[in-house]
């Protein structure tokens, strides 16, 4: 059965963030099979790399939080799912969805609405309930941590089926030993031979604590402290972030490689990865990615990140918020305690076993044929036990 899927998602950015990967890699596989669209802001990175994909089409599309500003986009919208004629928009942030379910309201046969949770906010019982009662048909969790708070949700009785995060673990594999010192060269001057590499891809927004590693390594001793350096990828860290960095005297230990489309080179010139989130994230693409190219993973115990970590065999979980458990482990590394290369091994195994992107694929495009199709049994709706 061929549909005509529709996805937006509201971000202006044009940074690399989850939500773009998310959607870009639906978007690459379904179309193989199906009628792709993309509804996305003009200036975002999601219509950017959208227009790119082989048989997708994009479409310039504002979802604006401003009230005077909705109407007008609304009859934008309106007219797109009117000429297009959808069978299944999937909605990937509260704006989109909103401005989706506002457009659909006039219209004589409305689309399939699937939401997807990709965030660790609070939900908020009486927008849920008129979320639901706009024509929501199906929520989509990322993770085991989202999928038990929907459970507790209103969603719950629209259905809420986990699809995890899934990555091309033939695109992201280990490099060659060889290209280490050549991509240290690149991003820090210097090859670094007696440096462990502390890097994330995961983006430098508040939430995503990686000053914490940074506040870390300053805590340790002098002669330690020599043996590590951090490193991170997205947009550009703020300034106040930046002046803490020096006053902790920690510019010669901080590298900022840019807001990178492409990771992997970066991910070949680190040691250990880390994603140190206390609020919003949930599974993190970005985790999976260096778990994939053979990094052992840092991670706190917040929300569906633990998920990704065997503790001790793949990676480590440390409490949020916390540079002093992060040093306690940095120590550990240093003297030897945890095995790096075979943890990185580990953690490329379980990526190539449980993060493949064959199952995110085909578990969502289950969820629209579920919908399309409404037989007993065919999606995985809410289970009370859970």
């Amino acid at each position: 059965m061929t549909m005509k899927i529709l996805y937006t998602n509201f971000h202006c950015a044009n940074g690399v963030g989850g939500h773009t990967s998310y959607i870009a890699r639906l978007a690459t596989a379904l179309a193989q099979r199906h009628c792709v669209h993309i509804a996305a802001p003009a200036s975002s990175a999601l219509r950017r790399i959208g227009s790119e994909l082989p048989g997708v089409r994009t479409h310039a599309q504002e979802f604006p939080s401003r009230l005077y500003r909705l109407p007008a986009a609304v009859r934008q919208l309106n007219h797109l799912l009117s000429t297009q004629r959808y069978d299944i928009v999937h909605v990937n942030g509260s704006s989109d969805h909103r401005l989706v379910l506002l457009a659909s309201l006039t219209l004589r046969k409305r689309p399939k609405i699937v939401l997807t949770k990709h965030n660790d906010h609070r939900i908020k019982g009486t927008s849920a309930w008129l979320r639901i009662l706009a024509g929501t048909d199906h929520v989509i969790a990322v993770c085991d941590h989202v999928k038990r708070k929907l459970a507790r949700s209103p969603y719950a009785r629209k259905g809420v089926t986990r699809v995890f995060n899934g990555i091309d673990t033939r695109r992201f594999t280990p490099a060659a030993q060889a290209s280490r010192a050549a991509m240290r060269e690149k991003y820090f001057q210097t090859a670094m031979p007696d440096r462990i590499v502390l890097g994330s891809n995961a983006g430098t927004s508040d939430y995503k604590g990686w000053m914490y590693m940074v506040r870390a390594v300053a805590e340790l001793p002098r002669p330690l402290r020599d043996r590590f350096h951090v490193a991170v990828a997205g947009g550009p860290p703020s300034a106040a972030d930046l002046e803490e960095v020096r006053a902790l005297s920690m510019h010669e230990h901080f590298t900022y490689v840019g807001d990178l489309d492409d990771v992997r080179p970066f991910l070949a010139a680190i040691d250990v990865g880390f994603v140190l989130s206390h609020r919003t994230e949930t599974i993190s693409f970005a985790c999976r990615e260096m778990m994939a190219t053979g990094k052992p993973v840092i991670v706190t115990a917040h929300s569906g990140l633990p998920e990704n970590i065997t503790p001790g065999i793949d990676g480590w979980i440390v409490p949020p918020c916390s540079a002093t458990a992060l040093s306690a482990l940095l120590k550990a590394l240093e003297s030897g305690a945890h095995d790096i290369a075979r943890m990185g091994a580990a953690a490329r195994t379980k990526a190539v076993r449980e993060f493949g992107i064959e199952p995110f694929i085909d578990g969502t495009e289950h969820v629209y044929l579920g919908l399309m199709n409404p037989l007993p049994g065919i999606l995985e709706l809410y289970d009370p036990r859970v």
